[in-house]
């Protein structure tokens, strides 16, 4: 089988070409099978409050890719400078390897997985904040 598969919970809720999907009292796996379909995982979702660091920002104009907010070649040019920007900063070999990924999958125009790639920066993100502030 190709394509993405979605594992949701009892009751999740997920955004698929913009409708909202919820899924019943029972786990279950979705396969996805259209290419290049809007999907964005409701419980993943960053509200626009929430933008308030430089990886949220970026995880953010994916996600509205995803939600058909934007269009993909409109954000294409802003992802791919937030990720250069992110790089700048973000220099150990972990946090290259995610950048790497999530350029290609911006270029790929797989902007699920450049939004997987983004989001697993948050705890890095999160805790070099805290040790700023502290």
């Amino acid at each position: 089988m190709t394509g993405l598969v979605l594992k949701l919970a009892p009751k999740e809720r997920v955004l698929i070409n913009g409708a909202v999907i919820e899924n019943g009292d029972r786990r279950s796996r979705l396969a996805i099978m259209t290419p290049n379909a809007h999907i964005l995982r409701l419980r993943d979702a960053i509200h626009p409050e929430e933008v308030n660091t430089p990886v949220r920002r970026v995880c953010y104009i994916a996600q509205l890719v995803l939600s058909g907010d934007a269009e993909p070649t409109e954000a294409r040019m802003q992802l791919l400078r937030g990720i250069e920007q992110l790089s700048q900063v973000l220099t150990d070999p972990d946090s290259r390897a995610y950048l790497n990924q999530a350029t290609a999958a911006v270029l790929e125009d797989q902007h699920y997985q450049a939004l997987k790639c983004l989001r697993a920066l948050l705890p890095r993100e999160e805790r070099l904040l805290a040790a700023k502030s502290a």
